[in-house]
């Protein structure tokens, strides 16, 4: 490999990488934020009706394949005159299908915290929502941290898929490079290394997080 096409390698593989990040940042809130939402109203309410919407929601997009959610957002809601930039449909979908991942997560979270400590808060006037606040959803988010960080994990791999709607991380560049040199061998081997380092900084990142909760 010659200095130039090096030096073109390097260029898109980490413009692609900064895109994947977004995505992955973007993605990630998007999924917290619906699944914390999700997994606390379904907690707090004992309500039937609410726990069925919120595991249809869960059933419906953990069964549908991501790709197909992504078509359907890039292309689908094209055609009905409503257009998504790449980038955009790619966080919104992956972000979607991530809500459900991480509401089944954070339920498994406050469903492990001991039901003692409930009864205990509710013995001393404290109500539901503050024995909630004050008590299980911290507990709760500390036993989900680990389950946490293997969905993010796997969401920065996940975001290979966007390529499909033409946003422009790694693989889409890398593909790109491959149908200009056919250097196919190279570039894809290093779009793997990119992505291997890519998810050790995720993993180290989670495990230096649960290392100061454990100390904290």
């Amino acid at each position: 490999m010659d200095s130039s096409l090096l030096e073109a390698v390097v260029t898109a593989l980490l413009s692609g990488a900064c895109v994947s990040v977004e995505v992955t940042a973007g993605a990630l809130t998007m999924a917290l934020l619906i699944g914390l939402g999700l997994a606390t109203t379904t907690y707090l309410s004992r309500n039937p009706l609410v726990a069925l919407l919120v595991r249809a929601y869960v059933e419906v997009l953990r069964n549908v394949p991501s790709l197909t959610l992504l078509f359907l957002l890039y292309f689908g809601l094209a055609a009905l005159g409503l257009r998504l930039s790449s980038m955009c449909a790619a966080i919104v979908g992956l972000g979607m299908i991530g809500g459900a991942v991480a509401v089944d997560i954070f339920c498994s979270g406050f469903q492990s915290v001991p039901s003692g400590q409930g009864e205990a808060a509710a013995a001393v006037g404290l109500t539901p929502f503050k024995a909630f606040r004050l008590i299980i959803l911290p507990q709760g988010l500390r036993l989900a941290l680990p389950s946490l960080g293997n969905y993010a994990v796997a969401l920065v791999k996940d975001t290979s898929l966007v390529a499909a709607i033409a946003a422009p991380e790694v693989m889409f560049n890398s593909r790109q490079l491959v149908n200009e040199t056919f250097q196919t061998a190279a570039i894809y081997g290093a779009a793997a290394i990119l992505y291997l380092i890519l998810t050790m900084a995720v993993t180290q990142t989670v495990s230096l997080i649960e290392r100061r909760l454990e100390i904290a």
